[in-house]
């Protein structure tokens, strides 16, 4: 099992947490981005450049990904695209996407989209907190809990 990370947009309170974690259970960990992330040294969290375009990296996710890896991710297409490959999709924030919800998260995600194309402003996604990092640590740990 392998823990995939489009790391481009990921918080760094995340990337602490799951360098712990894939350390704490020798669970393979690749971070995939257009630009240089810097890991620490470990036998098992590799970085991974990819060139820079769009959806270069969430490609190289899809493409890399298998039954069973979990992908953590803020991007909704992303997060459908390896749940049809029956991986797991695991929001920064602690959300776990599935196969019952992902859906309509699409659909909220385009009918958004449209919103601010029209010129509708929604004032964006509330600052990063204390409260995300925990349910993002806490859907981890039984994620993790459940590959034991």
């Amino acid at each position: 099992m392998t823990i995939w990370v489009d790391a481009d947009a990921c918080p760094v309170p995340v990337k602490e947490i799951l360098f712990k974690a894939a350390e704490r259970t020798k669970t393979e960990l690749i971070l995939v981005a257009n630009q240089y992330i810097a890991t620490p040294p470990s036998l098992v969290i590799k970085s991974m450049q990819v060139s820079s375009g769009f959806d270069v990296a969430d490609n190289y996710i899809v493409e890399q990904a298998k039954e069973g890896d979990l992908v953590i991710t803020a991007d909704i297409p992303l997060a459908s695209e390896v749940i049809d490959k029956k991986a797991i999709a695991l929001n920064p924030r602690g959300e776990l996407y599935t196969t019952a919800n992902i859906k309509q998260r699409l659909n909220i995600r385009d009918f958004m989209d449209t919103m601010r194309a029209s010129g509708v402003q929604s004032g964006g996604q509330a600052k990063y907190g204390d409260k995300d990092k925990q349910q993002f640590a806490n859907q981890l740990d039984k994620y993790l809990a459940k590959q034991r």
